[in-house]
């Protein structure tokens, strides 16, 4: 899951370099945080959070094929 953030977030930012991913595990979830530089937060958002919420979507359906859940921040 945390490659397809990556992937994702790469494939939208200006600034692909400085797009760092982490892993945690929360109470049985695993939260998923993603940083990017300041300029390319408002691309990987989205307009009234559109990007956001579907790679949010693609996370949930990842993490429901291994039997967990999951979640994303962007911090």
């Amino acid at each position: 899951m945390k490659e397809l953030v990556e992937h994702i977030a790469r494939a939208i930012a200006t600034h692909p370099d400085d797009v760092k991913v982490t892993e945690e595990e929360e109470d049985g979830e695993i939260v998923i945080k993603l940083e990017v530089h300041a300029d390319d937060k408002g691309k990987v958002i989205g307009r009234q959070g559109r990007v956001a919420q579907a790679m949010r979507v693609l996370i949930r359906v990842a993490a429901v094929k291994e039997e967990t859940r999951a979640s994303l921040e962007i911090v």
